[in-house]
């Protein structure tokens, strides 16, 4: 197993196939859109104002899918921050529909995947998706489908890299037989591990990790865990450790927290700046796996 146990300074950038350098803390645009991820933000300018702010910090890579909102969180990225700036990379999903609040259906259907993809090209105004991922494998549709109509788009210039979350490393190998994998987004946190495998995969094979609830920590942060002693020794917040635990377990990582306040993304950002010594990683290292197998 590869891990990053020595106290050296973690790389500030990624270089992904197809798409190129990143800094490795981006930004999700899941939380800029109402409850439930699902129709407009209580407050329209606010979210405007989080996507400006991330840029302005030095965020150039923004996550999100057709089905925030749905098709809202689009919407506002292009109106917060169309023309882009250079080298700011756009990733966005397909592959889920949504009939409420909460309610996420998995449609791999070819058709499908293709009128998505047009739309989301439409909505974030642009003529190529800087990054397009399968937001869910259909178990209804044949694999080979879903990845096909992928690579199809990506030859027709309509997508420069591609990527998939929520798989296992079958299906990332599958996946590779039709296209580079640029990027896989599975759930990774310091309380649930159960994609190790996965992350394991995408660092031997130079593929980008993005951990979605990178900041979920369950009761190591409760006043007195291990997360929240880990704060107060470094004068941090139990959020920018669990950040900064992320982007030292692995050099592919690539945490994305979102948020729908300033304040709260200029606090997740500083996780950037902030290095775990070698002795609280050990201790942060054993509570996490404590946590993830009980």
């Amino acid at each position: 197993m590869s891990q990053n146990t020595n106290q050296t300074e973690p790389s500030a950038t990624i270089d992904l196939k197809d798409l190129g350098t990143v800094h490795r803390l981006g930004f999700g645009a899941m939380r800029i859109v109402g409850d439930g991820v699902w129709g407009e933000p209580a407050d329209r300018q606010a979210a405007i104002a989080v996507l400006r702010r991330a840029v302005e910090l030095g965020v150039d890579f923004i996550d999100t899918a057709d089905s925030y909102g749905p098709n809202i969180s689009e919407e506002i990225i292009a109106e917060a921050l169309h023309p882009y700036a250079e080298g700011l990379k756009i990733a966005t999903k397909v592959g889920f529909t949504r009939t409420g609040p909460n309610k996420w259906i998995p449609v791999g259907r070819p058709e499908y995947l293709r009128q998505q993809t047009e739309l989301s090209l439409r909505k974030l105004k642009v003529d190529t998706l800087d990054l397009l991922q399968l937001h869910r494998i259909d178990p209804k549709v044949d694999a080979e489908e879903q990845f096909g109509v992928l690579r199809e788009l990506q030859d027709e210039g309509k997508v420069k890299a591609l990527g998939l979350s929520q798989v296992s490393v079958a299906e990332l190998e599958a996946a590779g037989k039709h296209f580079t994998v640029s990027t896989v987004q599975n759930r990774y946190n310091l309380t649930d591990r159960s994609s190790e495998d996965v992350l394991e995969y995408a660092e031997a094979n130079g593929i980008g990790f993005i951990p979605w609830a990178p900041i979920s920590a369950g009761e190591l942060a409760q006043p007195g865990g291990p997360l929240d002693e880990a704060a107060k020794r470094l004068g941090a917040t139990a959020s920018q450790v669990a950040l900064a635990w992320l982007l030292r377990r692995s050099p592919v990582m690539m945490p994305i927290p979102g948020t729908g306040s300033v304040k709260h993304l200029e606090e997740n950002l500083a996780a950037a700046a902030l290095r775990i010594d070698d002795a609280t990683y050990a201790e942060l290292e054993a509570a996490s796996k404590a946590a993830a197998e009980s």
